[in-house]
């Protein structure tokens, strides 16, 4: 199957059957461990007790050494272009089991269906399956080797990675270098249009940039919250409010366990404040009538004169939202009370962490 991507690609799915994904689940259990003793301290893809944000991180302290060129090569379509001659040599240099190696040959080799019809898979390793994550290190721990063998400081998470020098002219050599080896070495392409050498500031890696030395999310990362807040306080999205309430908080509190890895707080109470102000717009849309309008802004507290003339008010929802009455009715504390979760309180929770000693 076709999952779609931000930029409005593609990225092909391969899914395993039951019986097979219990295999690969096995066969990635017995040999995780034993390459685990060999990968690089910098790849933080797929690894136990590794992620994303210490990839970031490791960058972060590369740039307060002062390596602030870097170099971002951009692998075209990995996990579809590995080739699987390089894989099974790399495989066959650590596993002594030949039944091993002949089972995760034909794993490559199976193919897959698309919409019923059976094709070939000659290259790549189709993510989807338990066994994916790990063959993909196994080729990449190459360039690992090669990164650490030439001493230079670089991050990757699975085939996102980018090496910190301190020239721009060194730069330019090590980002021929590192393509040639993996064309030459590890037959993958690179694809040219997105690499690129920049500086630090200009670097977007793993959803985040960089000012100065701290982390911030990427514009594309906010851009694509917010379009999705857009969508689940859609004043004409015909749910119910508690409906509402439930998928903003599942969607804000997983957007936060990973961007509140941000260290720049002022956008935050904007964000917060924008989108108590959407479920505002939400609920004057959903009382519709002056009367009815009149009826709950009296209920939260409002006096009848104030309740009347915002109620008759021919203003839309958005313009009323703002309006001190109605944030007098609404009040934050009120929001949080129908179930509304705070950005701010998420980004603090995770920057400072309350001890539970």
């Amino acid at each position: 199957m076709w999952i779609p991507k931000p930029n409005g690609d593609k990225r092909p799915l391969g899914i395993p059957n039951v019986a097979d994904r219990i295999i690969q689940q096995a066969i990635a259990q017995q040999l995780a461990p034993y390459f685990e003793r060999e990968f690089s301290d910098h790849s933080y893809g797929f690894r136990p007790g590794r992620n994303a944000h210490q990839a970031v991180k490791q960058v972060r302290d590369y740039l307060r050494a002062r390596h602030r060129i870097v170099v971002d090569i951009d692998l075209a379509a990995f996990f579809d272009s590995v080739n699987h001659d390089v894989l099974m040599r790399l495989l066959s240099q650590r596993l002594r089991d030949k039944r091993v190696l002949r089972l995760i040959g034909r794993y490559l080799r199976a193919g897959v269906m698309e919409n019923g019809q059976w094709q070939a898979t000659p290259r790549g390793v189709p993510q989807g399956g338990p066994l994916s994550p790990l063959l993909a290190n196994i080729v990449l721990h190459e360039l690992d080797v090669y990164l650490h063998q030439c001493g230079h400081k670089f991050a990757r998470y699975a085939d996102d990675f980018v090496i910190c020098v301190r020239r721009r002219r060194a730069a330019q050599r090590v980002q021929e270098n590192v393509q040639c080896f993996l064309e030459n070495r590890l037959k993958l392409h690179v694809n040219v249009n997105k690499s690129r050498i920049c500086t630090s500031n200009e670097l977007e890696f793993l959803g985040f940039c960089f000012r100065g030395t701290k982390i911030v999310w990427s514009d594309k990362a906010l851009h694509r919250f917010k379009h999705r807040i857009r969508q689940l306080t859609g004043r004409s999205w015909g749910v119910s409010l508690g409906f509402r309430y439930r998928e903003l908080r599942l969607y804000v509190r997983g957007w936060l366990n990973y961007f509140a890895l941000s260290e720049y707080y002022r956008p935050i109470p904007e964000l917060d404040e924008w989108l108590r102000r959407r479920l505002r717009c939400c609920y004057w849309k959903q009382w519709r009538w002056p009367r009815t309008k009149i009826s709950h802004l009296v209920s939260l507290g409002v006096s009848l004169n104030e309740a009347i003339k915002t109620g008759v008010s021919s203003k839309g929802p958005y313009a009323m939202s703002r309006t001190p009455i109605t944030q007098r009715a609404m009040t934050n504390k009120w929001l949080t009370a129908q179930g509304l979760v705070s950005i701010k309180d998420q980004w603090v929770r995770f920057h400072y962490p309350v001890s539970t000693a």
